[in-house]
């Protein structure tokens, strides 16, 4: 049995991955601080609490593991944040990831799967964008995120460190199971925010401006089902295991949809009208983030199965509609 090693697998991304893995077969540790993650979400193996900033911990959890991959999810997520507080994204995402490869490097676990952003991308200069588009953050999440995918490339070189940095688009949805789903304290995600609007009369669901290019005015963002891209992450590390190519792999459908069309299918699933407020643009917003898939389809194998629209919406409101009631 194949061992996977997952910094931050009680949070959104890293339990539905944590899932996927041990439904594969693999021995699933999670080794999460629990700051923004949930004990709830650790189902499918045990939880080692530990912080990716404490490095003798994080070396001994790993020792014990003796992971076959390491997956990598453990990082302050928030862009707003990051302008506010860079400081605390700088030491958490990329003093963490330094922590956790020189982990790697003392134990001799070599295989990591990362998990990036396409806010490394900064504003597109063409749409779907590949994994060879310049890399211009605009916020030092962004930044946070491309240092450790140089310092991947460079472990790689120096040490025979392989790796899978995955940049996803916007991860959405909810496991159909209903075990798990996505939930944020604070939530800034559109579906949970549009399905709290559909949920409670008082809540008033911003939309960020109306007059982009765009076909109905609205921002176009490319989301990606979150059990898909479990099923990214164990390509990924299945593709390691067995001495394929490595290197970044943009992980979204290759489509977008508007802000307003999220707002239109929650009500629809839900049945349920969302009242609407139209805001002021946010700064930094470009009308339309769309990924090219290409290479994580040639290379891993992987179509996203479960990204429809309503799919997502579905599962994101059957999840919310049970979570709201905790």
């Amino acid at each position: 049995m194949k061992t996977i090693f997952v910094t931050g697998g009680a949070g959104y991304v890293g339990s539905h991955c944590c899932k996927a893995f041990a439904e594969a077969g693999w021995r699933v540790v999670v080794y999460d601080n629990l700051f923004r993650g949930w004990r709830d979400m650790v189902r499918w193996g045990p939880l080692v609490e530990g912080d990716i900033l404490d490095a003798p911990a994080l070396e001994r959890a790993m020792g014990e593991a003796k992971p076959d991959v390491v997956a990598h999810f453990a990082a302050l997520t928030y862009v707003a944040e990051s302008m506010q507080d860079p400081g605390a994204y700088y030491r958490n995402n990329t003093l963490g990831a330094f922590n956790i490869l020189e982990a790697m490097r003392a134990t001799g676990s070599g295989k990591i799967i990362f998990s990036s952003t396409a806010a490394t991308y900064g504003v597109p200069h063409e749409t779907p964008m590949p994994e060879t588009h310049p890399q211009q953050p605009i916020n030092p999440y962004g930044w946070s995120k491309l240092i450790v995918e140089r310092m991947l490339a460079d472990y790689a070189a120096a040490y025979g460190f392989r790796y899978a940095a995955l940049r996803y688009f916007n991860a959405a949805g909810a496991d159909a199971s209903g075990e798990i789903g996505e939930r944020h304290e604070p939530e800034t995600h559109v579906i949970p925010l549009a399905a709290r609007g559909a949920l409670s009369s008082d809540y008033r669901f911003t939309i960020f401006g109306d007059d982009f290019d765009t076909r109905d005015g609205t921002c176009v963002r490319d989301y990606v089902h979150v059990t898909d891209l479990g099923a990214a992450h164990l390509a990924a590390a299945e593709h390691l295991a067995g001495g394929g190519e490595g290197g970044a792999f943009n992980l979204g459908t290759g489509s977008g949809t508007t802000v307003k069309e999220i707002a239109d299918a929650i009500e629809r699933v839900s049945g349920k009208p969302l009242q609407r407020t139209i805001g002021p643009r946010r700064a930094g917003d470009p009308p339309v983030l769309v990924a090219s898939n290409a290479r994580a389809r040639e290379v891993l194998g992987w179509t996203p199965k479960h990204s429809s629209i309503d799919e997502i919406v579905q599962s994101a409101w059957r999840w919310h509609q049970k979570d709201g009631a905790r």
